[in-house]
């Protein structure tokens, strides 16, 4: 078996917010008429108020850091150019699907053909985080066991309270939306690599979809790059916490393979089991339960979390150089997640203009715009990837 690289990518999906209205605006289809490319590491995506970022690829949480602010800032520079702001969080407090433009590129209009209004709904924005894999078969097995720890990350990042104006009562309602697409949630647990690409081989010779990259699950191997990609994740706003789900998941994966190096292995749990953890999280995020499924008993997530951190990945953070990025989310566990922090302002203030306003600031927090954000990026002709997010994974 071949050592697995650990290499990260991080794609960032972002609001762009009008800051006299607070309300979405739409924006991508400005920078395409205006310089007539599709940038290589700023994309767009379904709808035209959101803007994509991806990562070069990274080989630490420090590297990832670096090009984080780098990305942040070009896309704030952009959008002040034009007056604008950018927000990240899963979704906006207010603004109505029902009112946003899809952005004008074949694949995007083919996504709206194809889902109809439930591609007009997904007005939604993520964190997805490649782990470099290069042993097809150690990557299965990585899949099936990091599963287990989705919604434990969920709590962490939860980041959309609140859905058309109104509060949900749940921590991450992007999650909810998003499992309205087909091959969503939770994937099945794979018996190896064939298993896996026995089932896409028949998904696209029957027509149900063009390649691997319309299998949506929560984590799932990329259809072209040799990396495991989770998708899970609520958009992180501040971009330390980012940085942290990205140094966890790192870790997860080089626990897993020096388990398997010692002929070992962490437990693979039900799908079935692993759901009622991520609708916990989904619900509850930091201040439910989840269960441990070892002992079939509930405990508080921020135990359950800790233990993550300082029982199953603890001995690998020295040799990764990964503790500091990692242990961020100790203060994630006493401030709260995005969604705590925002519902607290709107209870603080009964406002959802004012719930934006504080996302923008967090969301700009150690972020230094360019001096001139369009030279800052490396443009490419529509249709080239561009070496990003573990070798250019392709939007939605």
């Amino acid at each position: 078996m071949k050592t697995p690289s650990l290499t990260i990518g991080i794609e960032e999906e972002y609001q762009i917010i009008d800051p006299e209205t607070r309300e979405l605006r739409s924006y991508i289809t400005e920078i395409l008429e205006e310089d007539h490319l599709v940038l290589g590491e700023v994309k767009p995506e379904l709808h035209q108020s959101i803007v994509e970022i991806g990562t070069r690829v990274c080989q630490t949480p420090a590297e990832a850091c670096s090009e984080l602010k780098r990305l942040r800032g070009i896309v704030m520079g952009l959008a002040a150019k034009k007056g604008l702001k950018v927000v990240a969080a899963g979704t906006h407090p207010f603004s109505s699907w029902v009112t946003q433009e899809i952005t004008p590129l074949e694949r995007y209009l083919g996504v709206k053909q194809d889902m109809q209004d439930l591609a007009q709904q997904l007005l939604i924005f993520g964190t997805h985080v490649h782990i470099g894999i290069d042993d097809r078969e150690f990557l299965i097995d990585a899949m099936n066991v990091s599963r287990y720890f989705l919604p434990h990350l969920l709590c962490l990042t939860s980041s959309s309270p609140f859905w058309m104006g109104r509060e949900t009562g749940l921590k991450s309602y992007r999650s909810v939306v998003f499992r309205n697409f087909p091959r969503t949630g939770v994937p099945r647990i794979m018996r190896s690599w064939g298993d896996f690409a026995d089932l896409q081989e028949t998904l696209v010779r029957t027509r149900c979809i063009p390649d691997g990259s319309k299998i949506y699950w929560d984590v799932r191997p990329h259809h072209l790059y040799p990396t495991l990609e989770f998708r899970f994740l609520d958009v992180c706003t501040r971009l330390d916490e980012a940085v942290c789900v990205a140094a966890i998941l790192q870790a997860i994966i080089a626990k897993l393979w020096k388990l398997r190096r010692d002929n070992m292995t962490f437990r693979v749990y039900p799908t079935d089991l692993i759901e009622e953890n991520k609708w916990r999280s989904v619900r509850y995020g930091l201040d439910g339960k989840l269960i441990d499924l070892g002992k079939q008993e509930e405990l508080p997530a921020r135990e359950l979390i800790r233990e993550l951190i300082g029982w199953f990945i603890d001995d690998v953070l020295d040799e990764l150089g990964s503790r500091k990025e990692v242990e961020y989310a100790f203060r994630v566990l006493e401030e709260g997640s995005s969604a705590d922090r925002q519902i607290a302002v709107f209870r603080q203030t009964g406002s959802l203009t004012a719930v934006v306003d504080h996302l923008i600031a967090e969301t700009a927090e150690g972020v230094k715009l360019p001096a001139d954000p369009g030279n800052a990026l490396g443009a490419v002709r529509e249709g080239s990837m561009g070496d990003v997010a573990s070798g250019g994974a392709a939007p939605l």
